[in-house]
C-alpha cells in the first residue's frame, strides 16, 4: 500500500480512537505502530520503533520535564503557594474586582511554579472561589478568571509545553523558555485591566470589600510569599543569565524548594512521599503521550507527505500570515476535544515543513502555539480547565455560567494575540539578548 496512503487511513483511526474516549497516547501508539508495520514490514518496523522511542526517552532537554514537575509538586505539597491568595486580597482587594485581581495575580505565579494549568485551576478554585463566592462576587467572574489565569503557566518559565516543543524543533530550550515570559505578563496585565473594567462598569459583578488592611499587615504577609517569587527568580535567573541550562535550572529550582521547604519545618516522609508520587505519575503521563507522538512523527516521515506539504505551501504563495490564521484555526478546533501536549506532538510534524519553507522564526512561532494551545483549555464544548473549576466547586456553579465569563477573557486573549503577531519583539526581545 501507498506510505501517503496508510499516514491517511492511520490519521483517520486516530480521529476515530479519540472519539470513541481512548486515551491519546494508546491511540496515538496502536495507530502509529500499525502503520509503520504495514509500510516496513515487522522486523524492520519493531527495530525502528524500539530505536525511536529510546532515542526519544534519553532526549537530554526532556529531562527538564520531571525536574519542573518535582519542582511544582515540592512547592505545592511544602505549603509555598497556599498564601499566595491572602497576600493578593490584603494588597488589591481595595481595588474595583479586587478579588478577582488577587486571584488573577496570585493564580498566574502559582502556574509558573507548578508549570500546570490544570494543577493550578484545581488547587486555586479551592483557595480563591470560595471566598470570592462568599464575597457576593458573580459566579461568572470568580469561576472564570480561575479557568483563564491558569492558562499563564504555559507561558511564564517553567513551561512544559516549551520543553516539549524545543526537543521537537530543536530550538533552544533556554530561549524558548525566556520568551513566554513577556507574553506571560501581558496576559496576566491585560486580563487585570478587564477585570477591573468590567467592575467599574458593573459593580454588581463584584461588590466592594470592608476589609481594611494596615501597612504592617501588607508587609507580613510578603515574608510568608517570598520563596515564590524567589523560585521564580532562582529558575529564570540562571537560564537568563547564561549559569545553568534548562535542565540544570530545574534541578536547581527542585533542590531550592526542598530546602525552602526543610527550612519553613514542613518536611515529613509524607509530604516527600506525596510530591515525588505526584511528580512521577505526571512525568509518566506525559512521556507516554510523548512517547506516542514521536511514533507518529516517524510514520509521517516514512508517509512522504512532509515534503509535499513544503512544495504545496511553496506553489500556493502562502505569506507568514496566511499561515499564522491556518494555525490559529487548527488549534482552535483541536484545541476543543485534545489535550495540549497531545494537540503540539500531533500538528508540529505536519507544519514544521511549512514553517521552514516560509522562513518563520520558531521561537516566535512557539510562543503563538502554545497561547493557541492554552486557549483552547477555554473554548467550549470541552474547554477542560472550565470543566476542572466546575468538578472542584460542583453544584456551588453552573457551568454556563463559567463559561459565560470565560467568553469575556477570551476577548481579550484576542487582543494579546494581536499584539503578539503584530509585535514579534515582545516574544523575542528576551531570547535575542541571550545571543
Amino acid at each position: 500500500m501507498d506510505p501517503t496512503t496508510v499516514f491517511i487511513i492511520a490519521l483517520l483511526a486516530l480521529f476515530v480512537l479519540l472519539a470513541l474516549r481512548m486515551p491519546i497516547a494508546v491511540a496515538l501508539a496502536i495507530v502509529s505502530s500499525a502503520g509503520i508495520l504495514v509500510i516496513r514490514g515487522p522486523r524492520a518496523a519493531l527495530s525502528m520503533m524500539g530505536a525511536e522511542t529510546h532515542d526519544f526517552a534519553a532526549h537530554w532537554t526532556l529531562s527538564a520535564i520531571p525536574m519542573f514537575l518535582l519542582m511544582g509538586a515540592f512547592a505545592y505539597h511544602g505549603g509555598l503557594t497556599t498564601s499566595l491568595f491572602k497576600a493578593g486580597r490584603i494588597w488589591l482587594s481595595r481595588l474595583p474586582g479586587g478579588l478577582a485581581v488577587a486571584t488573577n495575580a496570585a493564580t498566574a505565579m502559582f502556574a509558573a511554579s507548578s508549570g500546570s494549568s490544570v494543577a493550578t485551576s484545581a488547587a486555586m478554585t479551592r483557595l480563591a472561589a470560595p471566598e470570592m463566592l462568599k464575597a457576593g462576587y458573580a459566579p461568572s467572574l470568580a469561576t472564570s478568571v480561575i479557568a483563564c489565569s491558569g492558562t499563564i503557566g504555559a507561558l511564564i518559565p517553567p513551561s512544559i509545553l516549551f520543553v516539549v516543543y524545543a526537543w521537537f524543533t530543536q530550538e533552544n530550550v533556554g530561549q524558548l523558555l525566556m520568551a513566554g515570559l513577556l507574553p506571560g505578563i501581558l496576559t496576566a496585565v491585560v486580563y487585570t485591566a478587564l477585570i477591573i473594567g468590567r467592575c467599574k462598569m458593573n459593580p454588581e459583578l463584584a461588590p466592594a470589600v470592608e476589609d481594611h488592611f494596615t501597612w504592617a499587615d501588607r508587609l507580613a504577609v510578603l515574608r510568608e510569599i517570598w520563596p515564590v517569587p524567589f523560585l521564580m527568580l532562582v529558575v529564570i535567573g540562571s537560564i537568563y543569565g547564561g549559569f545553568a541550562t534548562a535542565t540544570e535550572a530545574a534541578a536547581l529550582g527542585s533542590m531550592a524548594t526542598l530546602v525552602l521547604v526543610i527550612m519553613r519545618g514542613d518536611f515529613s516522609a509524607a509530604f516527600f512521599k506525596s510530591a515525588v508520587s505526584d511528580a512521577l505519575t505526571s512525568s509518566a503521563s506525559v512521556f507516554f503521550v510523548a512517547l506516542g507522538a514521536a511514533l507518529f512523527s516517524k510514520l509521517l516521515a516514512l508517509s512522504g507527505i512532509p515534503p509535499k506539504i513544503g512544495v504545496y505551501i511553496s506553489d500556493a504563495g502562502f505569506t507568514q500570515m496566511q499561515m499564522i490564521f491556518v494555525v490559529i484555526g487548527i488549534y482552535l478546533i483541536l484545541g476543543m476535544f485534545l489535550d495540549p501536549i497531545g494537540i503540539l506532538l500531533i500538528t508540529l510534524p505536519i507544519l514544521l515543513p511549512a514553517f521552514d519553507v516560509l522562513g518563520m522564526n520558531l521561537i516566535w512561532m512557539g510562543v503563538i502555539i502554545v497561547k493557541m494551545i492554552e486557549i483552547g483549555l477555554l473554548t467550549p464544548p470541552v474547554g477542560l480547565n472550565v470543566f476542572v473549576v466546575k468538578s472542584v466547586l460542583g453544584d456551588q456553579v453552573e457551568l454556563r455560567d463559567i463559561f459565560r465569563g470565560v467568553m469575556w477573557f477570551l476577548l481579550a486573549e484576542v487582543v494579546i494575540m494581536a499584539i503578539l503577531i503584530a509585535f514579534p519583539d515582545v516574544s523575542l526581545m528576551l531570547p535575542r539578548l541571550m545571543e
